[in-house]
């Protein structure tokens, strides 16, 4: 525990200048179209510059989207290739992300394809779970409404009130149905959540060779000793 302490800190604090670096950005992408734009007048008089408002727009769209692109890939190569440097190697992340982008420089269409699959896998997974899940939902959903429409039912019909025990058993059937829920997202997400790390890992494995000792460790087998070729017994004489 103490060990990963000093990693720990450093990726903390990486981590506050990054989503301090990411307020900022979105601020200025943000603030800067809004300033012109009220500069110029057209937000007073939105309809005689209709033309210029959706090209600004479509302008402003793109770089937010592209500086947010870019955000989430530094993310995501911190935590796939960096953070295993710090714990490995007790760096900080400024040395890491140097040492990374020296390797990135090296071989620009390995780490480029990394990260093109790893966008199309999780675009795929997500769709996958989500078709999964709303199957699930409905498999649990459709027969706890018809429970919950028979017990409507038969509460007119027996002319029960909410009460304190009514209540209580509402409320608990609501967290039961809650916490099924969470199970089966939870359940659901798992091989999502087990690949993707691997996947980053056997990726930057035969790039990294700490790494790659710790997840292939040599098997150093000593080998016997030669045996001496064994003696034949003396010829007797007939």
């Amino acid at each position: 525990m103490g060990r990963r302490r000093s990693a720990g800190l450093q990726l903390f604090i990486w981590q506050l200048l990054l989503i301090a670096i990411s307020f900022a950005g979105t601020i200025v992408i943000i603030g800067i179209p809004l300033f012109c734009a009220w500069t110029f007048g057209w937000l007073t008089r939105p309809r005689e510059h209709l033309l210029p408002l959706v090209l600004g727009g479509a302008l402003f769209l793109m770089l937010l989207f592209a500086f947010l692109l870019a955000l989430s890939v530094v993310h995501v190569l911190t935590k796939d290739f960096v953070v295993p440097q710090m714990a490995l190697e007790n760096i900080s992340a400024f040395d890491g992300w140097r040492r990374l982008w020296s390797w990135i420089k090296a071989a620009k269409s390995s780490y480029a394809a990394y990260i093109g699959t790893k966008i199309v896998l999780a675009i795929g997974a997500g769709v996958l779970v989500a078709v999964v899940l709303l199957i699930v939902l409905l498999v649990l959903l459709v027969p706890v409404g018809g429970i919950v429409a028979a017990a409507a039912i038969g509460g007119a019909t027996g002319h029960l009130t909410w009460n304190l025990y009514t209540i209580t058993l509402a409320v608990f059937a609501a967290f039961s149905l809650v916490a099924a829920i969470l199970f089966a997202i939870s359940f659901i997400s798992v091989p999502t959540i087990v690949f993707f790390p691997a996947y980053s890992i056997y990726f930057f494995a035969p790039r990294y060779a700490p790494l790659a000792a710790l997840l292939r460790p040599l098997e150093t087998t000593a080998t016997p000793p030669a045996l001496p070729p064994p003696s034949l017994p003396p010829a007797f004489n007939q």
